[in-house]
């Protein structure tokens, strides 16, 4: 049984003449009457009686009628649900992000804007450090990542800029120098460091490094931290000082306070990742929701000029 035989059915048994239903549908009268009788045949009933007047339904073409409407229905809901699958209006986007890139404002926005914009699709988020979120995303099991990638480039690829944040020094609120409100790096010369393990975010151990060495000195590498919140926590404790991304000073522990760098800039590359053979229409969706975001701030950012 085709479509199209069932949609010739409920024509003929809604105008209740074939004629009518021919002209409905646009084709001729004989061919859709031998339609009918291929569809009769092949069910193995009769669905109409032929009357002086046209046609009526027997009991078997009345028991046809609702299931013949409700598997139109479905077919168009089919029909529909695979467009909107096409456009990437459904299923499932898998983004992930590193620790330090989830303070970020700008990253819950992007992803708010997305879930406003194709509320259809679902997120599952993934926390992961830049190199085991690359390796997600080569595997598969991710379709985005926001990470911070420092200055490199990766092979199959893509990056999208999302933001070069500027980092903070963190001071144990006892510590001589929290009074200051900008800070030299050099200032830090012989403190020990509360940094993440260069392991476990191998591209913010490094630049917070380099940056210290831009300053002029080797820092001294002390406690280390499982994550940016705990590197704020030990600081508090007074295990010793810490640098971290200027979001993380969302974080208002007690015992600590957030410090600017002067006489240098210091920025972390926050950038949004994706496989370069992703043909998915859901990343397209929300590179797109990416791009608007960002040529809005352009907008707002001359228009505030």
């Amino acid at each position: 049984m085709e479509l199209r035989h069932i949609r010739y059915f409920l024509a003929v048994a809604e105008e209740g003449n074939v004629t009518r239903a021919a002209e409905k549908l646009g084709i001729g009268q004989p061919p859709l009457s031998q339609q009918i009788l291929a569809l009769e045949r092949e069910m193995g009933v009769q669905l109409f009686r032929r009357t002086g007047h046209g046609v009526s339904l027997t009991e078997a073409g009345e028991s046809l009628l609702a299931d013949a409407r409700r598997l139109l229905d479905d077919a168009q809901l089919a029909v529909l649900n695979a467009q909107r699958a096409g456009r990437g209006e459904t299923g499932r986007l898998n983004l992930g992000f590193t620790a330090s890139a989830a303070y970020n404002p700008a990253v819950p926005a992007l992803i708010r804007a997305f879930r406003n914009a194709y509320p259809g699709v679902g997120l599952s988020l993934t926390e992961g450090n830049t190199a085991q979120l690359l390796a997600y995303l080569e595997e598969g099991r991710l379709d985005l990542a926001f990470l911070r990638p420092g200055g490199r480039s990766f092979a199959g690829v893509s990056l999208y800029q999302i933001e070069n944040e500027r980092m903070k020094i963190v001071l144990p609120v006892k510590h001589p120098l929290a009074a200051k409100k900008k800070l030299p790096l050099a200032a830090l010369a012989g403190e020990s460091f509360v940094l993440i393990p260069r392991e476990a975010s191998p591209t913010l151990h490094d630049e917070i490094v380099s940056a210290c060495r831009q300053a002029g000195f080797e820092p001294t590498l002390g406690q280390q931290a499982p994550q940016l919140s705990s590197v704020v926590s030990l600081v508090s404790a007074e295990f010793g000082v810490s640098i971290v991304p200027a979001s993380v000073s969302q974080i208002q522990a007690e015992g600590v306070v957030y410090v600017d760098i002067g006489g240098m800039s210091v920025k972390t590359r926050l950038a949004l990742a994706s496989r370069e053979s992703d043909g998915s229409s859901k990343t397209a969706n929300f590179l797109a929701v990416v791009r608007q975001a960002r040529s809005g701030q352009g907008a707002a950012a001359d228009g505030g000029g």
